[in-house]
């Protein structure tokens, strides 16, 4: 018996509908899922990219003959602060998706960190913003392969938060600037902060920023210094917990260092002139106590640092200093009652000036209405 027509056309039907629909769609499913992963619902892409990359002997050649090592310890990524927020390696590494690998179009391994640390700005525009205005972007924007990126200073796998603890802010500048670093550890910052680890002495970012770093050569950033260490010097609450005088900045602003740097930084930022910033007397990154024997402002070392721009002072020049204090009748006895008195005294000519002017003009009155009635 002959089967029915539509019977006969089902399987041509079938063999279409798999063929144009069903084939399509599995095609799709399939590769829309990651295609680095063997088995997404088992095994994270770290633990796809650590099958090769946890073998302490996989490295790279390059063509300059630089050797890259491809280790990633799985206990520091996995401790990371990206890991430990679901951000896999493919978040970065955008450009392989498939093993083997794409090949390297790198001459060496700087030229290969330079082109990925453009991925940061995915996550982090803000402050990869600033960093591209930084004195280190125009560094490498000239060529410059020494001048760090992110990874640099953040690390490429390893992230960790910046600042825990805080003293990894400068050991990490110290990478770079060594002969700086050296410098900063034996001061007074340094050592409370590398000893001790003080959180509230200055660190490298507090006073050159974090990712916007300027030159600190420039006229601009000179004649901002008093206004950056007056942000802890200035701060009576912070002061007194060490017994420091928290009147430096105000005392400063009054006398004719800080008059003249006020009204350069008001009318000409970008000129340079001679008026003392508190670096030019304490020092950039020695500063030391005023008590230590090596300080430049130790009372047997100031006259040679007010020397360095007044060369004809002599011993009386210093005696007439009365530091970064308030005038005070037990420390500056002859000063005090001076001031004492010229502060009396002028508003004493004052009030008779004005007596005076007050009595023409009652004269002259007088007289003008003598005149009108005569």
């Amino acid at each position: 018996m002959a089967k029915p027509e539509s019977f006969a056309v089902m399987p041509c039907v079938a063999f279409k509908f798999t063929i144009f629909v069903l084939v399509p769609i599995f095609a799709v499913l399939s590769f829309s899922q990651p295609v680095y992963a063997r088995d997404s619902s088992q095994e994270t892409t770290e633990d796809y990219c650590l099958s090769c990359h946890a073998d302490p002997d996989l490295d790279l050649n390059f063509p300059d003959g630089e050797t890259l090592f491809l280790y990633i310890s799985p206990e520091a990524l996995s401790h990371s602060v990206h890991s430990s927020l679901g951000i896999e390696c493919i978040a970065c590494h955008t450009d392989i998706r498939s093993y083997p690998h794409p090949p390297v179009e790198f001459n060496n391994p700087r030229e290969l960190a330079q082109s990925y640390f453009q991925a940061c700005q995915k996550c982090h525009s803000d402050l990869f913003a600033e960093a591209m205005d930084s004195i280190h972007a125009a560094a490498v924007e000239q060529g410059s392969d020494s001048a760090p990126i992110c990874t640099d200073c953040h690390t490429a796998h390893a992230v960790q938060a910046p600042d825990e603890p805080r003293s990894q802010i400068s050991l990490t500048c110290g990478e770079c600037h060594t002969e700086v670093f050296d410098v900063y550890r034996d001061s007074v910052h340094g050592a409370a902060l590398l000893e001790a680890e003080n959180p509230d002495v200055p660190v490298c970012t507090d006073c050159h920023g974090v990712h916007a770093i300027q030159d600190p050569t420039a006229v601009a950033f000179r004649v901002e210094t008093p206004e950056l260490c007056a942000g802890c010097h200035a701060d009576p609450e912070l002061m007194s917990q060490y017994g420091l005088n928290s009147d430096v900045y105000s005392t400063y602003q009054l006398s004719w260092h800080g008059v003249d740097v006020t009204v350069y930084q008001a009318r000409w930022p970008n000129l340079w002139h001679s008026s003392a910033v508190c670096t030019d007397c304490h020092g950039v990154h020695n500063i030391l106590s005023s008590s230590d024997p090596q300080s430049s402002v130790h009372p047997d070392n100031l006259l040679g640092t007010c020397q360095q721009c007044h060369p004809g002072a002599g011993p009386q020049f210093v005696g007439a200093w009365t530091g970064h204090t308030q005038i005070d009748l037990q420390r500056n006895p002859y000063v005090f009652y001076t001031d004492i008195f010229y502060r009396y005294f002028a508003y004493l000519v004052l009030m008779v000036s004005a007596i005076y002017v007050l009595l023409q003009i009652l004269r002259a009155t007088v007289v003008r209405v003598r005149r009108s009635l005569g």
